[in-house]
This record gives C-alpha cells, sequence and structure tokens, in this order.
C-alpha cells in the first residue's frame, strides 16, 4: 500500500487542555467518529446544542469546561468555541485531501437554518440568529455568535450561519447548530479523487 494511501486513511483526532484565569476547558475529538458525546459545560442548553451537533456532525466529542460563571456565561461561551475550533484544526493537520467547504439547509419544524464553512486558512464569521429573547433556556441567546466567532479563529475558518425565518427561539439556535454540524462534516469529508492534494492553489491553507 502506497505512503499517501496509509496517510489518508489515519483516523484524524485531537485532544486539548485550555485553562485560563476565566476558564478550563478539555476537549477529546475524533472527526472519523459515530456520534458518540460526553458534554458537561454547566450551561445546559449548550451541552444540548453540542450533543445534537456531534451527532448530526458523525464526530465523537467529548467537553469538559468549568467557568467563571457566577460572573457571566460569556467566557465559558467564547472559550468552548475555540477549544472546539482548535481542536478542528488540530485534527484535520495541513488539510489535504479534504474538500474543505461545505454548507447545509437545515429545517426545524417552522424554522429553517443556513450554514457554510470553509476552512480557508482564515478566519471570518457571520452569523445571523433572529432571536430575540434574552435567554433560551438557560444560555444567554446573544452569546451564540460568540461561540461561531471563537470557533472561526481558531479552526482558521469562514463561517457563515443564518436563520432563514422562524418562530421558536429554541428552534433558531438548534437549526443553527445542527446545520452547522452537518456543513462541517462536507467541509472535513476526504475527497477521493483529489487523494493528497491541497485543495488551494496558493499552496498553503
Amino acid at each position: 500500500m502506497k505512503t499517501s494511501t496509509l496517510r489518508a486513511s489515519r483516523p484524524r483526532r485531537a485532544t486539548l487542555h485550555r485553562k485560563t484565569t476565566e476558564t478550563e476547558i478539555r476537549v477529546t475529538l475524533n472527526v472519523e467518529g459515530r456520534g458518540k458525546y460526553e458534554i458537561s459545560t454547566g450551561i445546559r442548553f449548550l451541552d444540548h446544542m453540542l450533543e445534537l451537533f456531534t451527532r448530526h456532525g458523525g464526530f465523537d466529542l467529548e467537553v469538559t469546561a468549568q467557568g467563571d460563571l457566577d460572573v457571566d456565561q460569556h467566557h465559558t461561551v467564547e472559550d468552548i468555541g475555540i477549544a472546539l475550533g482548535e481542536a478542528f484544526d488540530r485534527a484535520l493537520g495541513d488539510r489535504r485531501g479534504i474538500l474543505r467547504a461545505g454548507y447545509f439547509l437545515m429545517p426545524m419544524d417552522e424554522t429553517l437554518g443556513l450554514a457554510a464553512v470553509d476552512f480557508s486558512g482564515r478566519s471570518a464569521a457571520v452569523v445571523v440568529t433572529k432571536v430575540r429573547v434574552a435567554r433560551v433556556g438557560d444560555l444567554q441567546a446573544e452569546l451564540v455568535p460568540d461561540f461561531f466567532e471563537g470557533f472561526a479563529r481558531a479552526a482558521r475558518a469562514n463561517i457563515h450561519a443564518r436563520v432563514l425565518y422562524g418562530r421558536s427561539s429554541h428552534h433558531k439556535i438548534e437549526a443553527l447548530f445542527k446545520a452547522f454540524a452537518r456543513a462541517l462534516r462536507v467541509a472535513c469529508s476526504r475527497d477521493h479523487r483529489l487523494g493528497r492534494m491541497l485543495p488551494s492553489t496558493k499552496g498553503l491553507l
């Protein structure tokens, strides 16, 4: 078997420990997973979003987070996004042989969510939730864009996530996380036609 084939078949995994004065987060990721998860962030609604993210993405994911929730949820939510983005960045390595970009339209009952991802090597995030309430469950709703922005920065990726329409605030956020997971699933997929080729004409991502 050729060396390139052996490299392409290796499982893409990452484990990291991120500790600051505000949060301590541990992440274990297997891109080629079976949708298995163990999530504990201290914010139950965020746990739920990461659980369905894992299942719809077909990843295996463990996340434990301890943050200064007595101050605010901001540090915890943003830092989890950063840690998860860094885990994907590590797991994908030099990004050779991946599709690189993906998008998905996710219906969630009366709501329709859209997500598009490009592992371009550049960070950008545009997130429109159309959520007008302060909290959904126990999550401060205004922090959803912070999660995606943190992910984009650490993963060196473009992320566009938008609710096109909907009524339920719960459904709006859930549709975004599900669409994001399925867009990521495509972007991370190996392109068997291009083999180990870098998906860029620049020669670097």
